[in-house]
C-alpha cells in the first residue's frame, strides 16, 4: 500500500530510491563545505576517513564526495584506496589537478610576483618575480595583477578570486596598509580597493582580498605545512626586510580588533640598538632581518639580488667564517630574547620560523632553542617546539588561502550548482 492507502504504483519503488538519494544530497550539502575543507587540508585522503570526520553515514559522504567531484573541484578514485570501516576497502579523494585555481599576488620590498594556486596550497603557475617596486600603489598592483592575468590567459583555468599578501598591517575594515614602512607607499594607502580594481579591470571573477604577508604565511603553513595539526600555532619570520609575526589558534588567524595584532617586529630585544623606522630602539625588526645580519657580518649588500637571498646565501657559504658565526650568533640570541618574551605571552603549543629566521634555526638549532627555554618561564618546563616553515612561497600559498576561503564555506554558493 501506497500512503494514502491506495495499492502500490508502478514505479513507486524507483521513486522512493530516487527521493531516498536527493534526501541524502539536501543533508550533505550541508556538510560540502567541511568535506571539502578536509579534502583541501589533507585530512581527508579516503572516503571512509570522510565519513568519520563527518558524523555521517557512508551513503550521505558518498553523495558529498559526488557532489564536489561535479563541481569539478575533487577526484574520487573508486579503485581500493586504503581501508574503509571494518577493513572494507574505499575510495580514494584527491584534489582535481584540472581544477579552478586562485590568483596570488605577494609585494615586498625587493619585487613582487604572482602565481595561480589550485586547491590543497598547490602552485600551478608562477611568473617570474619582478625587482623593482614602484612608490604607486596602484602602478605596482596593476603589474601583478596584469602578470595573473597573462598565466590565467597561458592555462585558460578558471579563476575564483584573487588574493594579495603585502609586508604591512592591513587595517580592517577598511584594507588599508597602515604602516609599509619597507615600501615607498604612503602610510594608510587603501591596498585592498586597489587591488580589487585591479582585478575587476583585468576581468577576473571573483572576490579580491588582501592581508599581512606573514599572516598570511602562518596560515598556509597550518593548513599545509609545519602547522598542520597545532591549536595554538605562533609563526615568526622575516620577510626580504624586517620580521613579522602571526598567530594561529584552532584554525583561525588571531588578527585582533582591526587586523592589527602580533606586530612582533617591534619588539625591543635590544635597548642601546639600532634605530627602528616606528621610531623606537633596538626593535626585532631591525635587530633580527637580513640587513642586520649582513650588517653585523660586515658585508655591504649589492643591488644584484634581494636582501634575503644574499643574507640566505651569506649564511650557508660563509658559515665558517668567524665574522659570519659571530653575527648568525647575535641574531640567534636577539630572535630567542623576542620568542622567549612571545612565549610568556602567548604560550602556544609550536612556533614555525621563515625566512632567514628558519636559516638561522638550521645553522644552530641548540643555541636558539635553549635562549628561548632560559628566557621563557614556559620553555623552563619542558620547551615549545621550534620547526622550520616548510612551505615554498608560503605568503602567495596564504594569499591564495583568502581567496579560497567562500569556497571552503560554502562550495555551491560561490561556484554554483553541480552539472
Amino acid at each position: 500500500m501506497n500512503g494514502n492507502g491506495a495499492p502500490p504504483r508502478a514505479g513507486d519503488a524507483n521513486s522512493g530510491s530516487a527521493a531516498s538519494a536527493r534526501t541524502r544530497l539536501e543533508r550533505g550539502r550541508g556538510a560540502l563545505g567541511p568535506a571539502l575543507e578536509l579534502v583541501h587540508t589533507g585530512r581527508a585522503p579516503t572516503r571512509a576517513v570522510l565519513t568519520a570526520e563527518l558524523g555521517v553515514t557512508r551513503a550521505t559522504a558518498g553523495a558529498v564526495a559526488a557532489e564536489l567531484e561535479a563541481l569539478g573541484l575533487i577526484r574520487v578514485d573508486s579503485r581500493p584506496g586504503a581501508g574503509g570501516a571494518q577493513g572494507r576497502p574505499s575510495h580514494r579523494l584527491a584534489i582535481d589537478e584540472n581544477g579552478p585555481v586562485a590568483l596570488a599576488a605577494q609585494v615586498h620590498p625587493d619585487g613582487f610576483r604572482a602565481a595561480l594556486v589550485g586547491l590543497g596550497g598547490r602552485i600551478v603557475a608562477t611568473a617570474p618575480g619582478k625587482l623593482t617596486v614602484s612608490e604607486d600603489p596602484a602602478q605596482v598592483l596593476g603589474a601583478v595583477v596584469g602578470a595573473g592575468a597573462g598565466l590565467l590567459a597561458e592555462t585558460g583555468r578558471r579563476c575564483i578570486g584573487a588574493g594579495l599578501a603585502v609586508p604591512s598591517a592591513v587595517a580592517e575594515p577598511d584594507g588599508t596598509a597602515l604602516n609599509p614602512l619597507h615600501l615607498a607607499w604612503p602610510a594608510g594607502s587603501p591596498v585592498r580597493a586597489i587591488f580589487e580594481r585591479c582585478v575587476k579591470d583585468a576581468g577576473i571573477d571573483g572576490p579580491a582580498l588582501a592581508g599581512n604577508d606573514v599572516n598570511l604565511a602562518a596560515l598556509a603553513e597550518h593548513r599545509h605545512g609545519a602547522g598542520r595539526g597545532a591549536q595554538h600555532l605562533l609563526c615568526v619570520a622575516t620577510g626580504h626586510r624586517g620580521v613579522g609575526g602571526a598567530l594561529v589558534l584552532d584554525g583561525r588567524l588571531h588578527s585582533g580588533s582591526s587586523g592589527l595584532a602580533l606586530e612582533v617586529g617591534h619588539l625591543t630585544v635590544n635597548p642601546e640598538g639600532r634605530a627602528c623606522h616606528c621610531g623606537g630602539r633596538g626593535c626585532l625588526d631591525v635587530e633580527a632581518d637580513p640587513l642586520a645580519f649582513l650588517t653585523a657580518a660586515g658585508r655591504t649588500p649589492g643591488p644584484e639580488v634581494s636582501l634575503l637571498q644574499q643574507a640566505r646565501d651569506l649564511l650557508r657559504d660563509g658559515y665558517g667564517e668567524p665574522p659570519v658565526r659571530a653575527a648568525a650568533e647575535e641574531l640567534i640570541d636577539r630572535l630567542g630574547l623576542g620568542l622567549a618574551g612571545l612565549v610568556n605571552i602567548l604560550n602556544p603549543d609550536r612556533i614555525i620560523l621563515g625566512g632567514l629566521h628558519r636559516e638561522l634555526l638550521y645553522a644552530d638549532p641548540e643555541r636558539l632553542r635553549a635562549v628561548v627555554a632560559d628566557r621563557s618561564l614556559w620553555g623552563r618546563s619542558g620547551g615549545v617546539p621550534i620547526l622550520p616553515c616548510t612551505l615554498d612561497h608560503n605568503s602567495l600559498v596564504g594569499a591564495a588561502e583568502l581567496a579560497w576561503q567562500p569556497v571552503l564555506d560554502d562550495p555551491l554558493g560561490t561556484l554554483g550548482t553541480a552539472a
